[in-house]
């Protein structure tokens, strides 16, 4: 008869994880560890777009912030992206916060909003208060209103109003056509080369909240000497 070898004991024997299980794991350490921010803004769309990645993004950038204990400051509303992404957060457990002005309260735009609803008498007041009320910025994919949110922080972190982070979620390249563009202005002498370090960009959320928790602003501040009634906005 063939010798049979014998089996390892428990003692002996020697537990190996695989490089993807610690990968994961070290994931889910990651996102459970409490992040610099309290409130994100995010900015995005009325509509989820033509992609699935866009539907994608925005549950996972809601993922990633119930993962780092951060609430949701948003325009408001039920719809689009920013449905999805005001519900994730509110269903993960954190505070969801809508800010939205008194006009488009209605069923038919808006729908049925989750969490807290602070009613605005404009859009400018409604954009005031959003930045007023968060720690950092994030753009989804969206249209004109996303775009006017997000160059306006841009401008605002530029002349000194706020220091705090401006996040880019490029999903697919979806921004790519905007980044060439203010990489032009650069060349061509419109904007500085230290202003364009404002946006901090990235293909993922998961991605995009790592640079923006290792955010430090070291661009110039246009007029950072001017008090821009910052103790009223309370920025």
């Amino acid at each position: 008869l063939r010798g049979i070898a014998p089996h390892p004991s428990k003692e002996n024997s020697t537990t190996h994880t695989r490089p993807e299980e610690e990968g994961k794991r070290e994931a889910r350490r990651r996102m459970r560890q409490a992040s610099r921010f309290k409130r994100m803004c995010v900015f995005c769309g009325s509509s989820q777009g033509n992609k699935s990645s866009y539907h994608d993004a925005a549950i996972d950038l809601a993922n990633q912030l119930v993962g780092g204990g951060i609430d949701l400051v948003y325009g408001g509303g039920s719809i689009g992206l920013m449905g999805l992404v005001s519900q994730a957060v509110y269903h993960g457990g954190r505070h969801v916060i809508g800010v939205i002005p008194k006009t488009l309260m209605t069923p038919e735009i808006v729908g049925e909003m989750v969490g807290e609803v602070r009613p605005v008498g404009d859009m400018h007041q409604r954009k005031a208060e959003m930045a007023r009320l968060s720690d950092a910025f994030i753009a989804l994919p969206g249209g004109y209103g996303t775009l006017e949110e997000l160059l306006e922080v841009i401008t605002w972190a530029q002349l000194g109003i706020h220091h705090k982070p401006v996040g880019l979620l490029n999903v697919e390249g979806y921004y790519d056509s905007l980044l060439t563009f203010i990489d032009q202005a650069v060349e061509e002498g419109f904007v500085s080369p230290a202003a364009r370090r404002i946006i901090v960009s990235a293909p993922t959320a998961h991605q995009l909240m790592e640079k923006l928790e290792e955010y430090v602003p070291y661009y110039e501040m246009v007029a950072s000497g001017l008090d821009w009634e910052a103790d009223r906005l309370d920025f």
